[in-house]
């Protein structure tokens, strides 16, 4: 603490992310990265920018970006936001159409950034409970509200609620804002985004860093009607005209053009996932079902934080969140197939 904070630096609890560690000889299976790498004409269309050009600002409105973006989900380049990855996006939203009279809502184990920001905002907040096996309730967002957010599929839990139960919701809450956070969306779901037309209170937040293999490349973008959208150009010409540089706008515009690299990586990891969860559910743990590239596991007999423990002796990092309700849980992401098989031949001898 230093007396040079405000009051807000010193109240808050920033959001932790998940441990990127130094060492190389691990196997990281903590923070859903993809195991497959970018698209191989993202990585050509980036080299190909490594020149005297980047002294140039890139274009504010990264509209070539835009168009790519707005052409694979059938919209208009104006109904598109684009950030610095979608935690960037996520910040504007809240701070742009989620402060309110009314208190926001999300579900009690999700997304830990919500909370975070929302403190960071200013914004109250309420935080709905999952279900026992840990799915949503929508019943508990049929209220009064300053608008309604949560991931699809929910995070860190795995699991998806089906097209038609959003769609529920958007008609029987019409006066604010539903947000949609799909960072997962591509293994497994259906993107929310094709109701965009329909409803225009519905905001629908993707990324790049998941299933299209750009984490390290900060890409996050929104998906909503032009009214939305357009508020959020204003917040973020407010804080930063310039989100994404030359070379985040041209891997962006590639890999939206890789569909087969994109749908021969996204198969991987769902075939991947499938094999992973009855190798589990065979050493004895509860395997809760998953529409994204990770799985949220609990043994029935051991506890979570001594499986982290062990695994991570042996080299293999997975994430235990130490929470109300989740403690007993491991998030495991999916990984490549010799990383897949190393952790379960661990766990073979961890469990024996």
């Amino acid at each position: 603490m230093s007396k040079y904070w405000s009051d807000l630096v010193t109240q808050l609890e920033p959001y932790i992310p998940g441990e990127q560690p130094s060492m190389t000889n691990i196997t990281k299976l903590n923070t859903n990265e993809n195991p497959y790498g970018p698209s191989p004409l993202a990585l050509t269309a980036m080299k190909s920018l490594l020149n005297q050009d980047l002294r140039l600002y890139p274009p504010p409105g990264a509209d070539q970006l835009k168009e790519a973006v707005a052409d694979y989900y059938a919209l208009n380049a104006d109904q598109v936001f684009l950030g610095n990855g979608s935690d960037e996006v996520l910040a504007h939203v809240f701070n742009g159409l989620l402060k309110q009279s009314e208190p926001l809502l999300f579900p009690d184990i999700s997304y830990s950034f919500y909370p975070v920001f929302c403190k960071l905002y200013g914004i109250s907040y309420e935080k709905i409970p999952l279900t026992d096996d840990l799915s949503l309730d929508l019943e508990g967002y049929k209220r009064p509200n300053g608008g309604i957010i949560f991931p699809n599929p929910n995070a860190p839990t795995g699991r998806l609620l089906p097209l038609k139960a959003i769609e529920q919701l958007l008609q029987k809450n019409e006066d604010s804002v539903v947000v949609v956070d799909e960072a997962y969306i591509d293994f497994g779901g259906q993107s929310a985004a094709i109701l965009i037309n329909q409803y225009a209170n519905l905001l629908v937040v993707q990324t790049m860093s998941k299933a299209r293999s750009l984490a390290g490349m900060r890409i996050g973008y929104a998906l909503g009607s032009a009214q939305l959208i357009e508020g959020l150009e204003r917040v973020k010409n407010s804080f930063n005209s310039y989100p994404l540089g030359h070379l985040q706008i041209a891997a962006g515009i590639a890999a939206f053009e890789d569909k087969v690299h994109f749908d021969k990586t996204r198969n991987q990891v769902i075939e991947s996932r499938g094999w992973i969860a009855e190798q589990l559910k065979n050493l004895g743990f509860n395997v809760l079902p998953s529409a994204a590239n990770f799985l949220f596991v609990q043994h029935n007999q051991e506890s979570a934080e001594n499986i982290s423990e062990q695994l991570r002796d042996l080299g293999i990092i997975v994430r235990h969140f130490k929470q109300p309700r989740i403690e007993d849980f491991l998030r495991i992401t999916v990984g490549t197939e010799m990383q897949n098989r190393q952790l379960i031949t661990a766990l073979v001898g961890l469990l024996k």
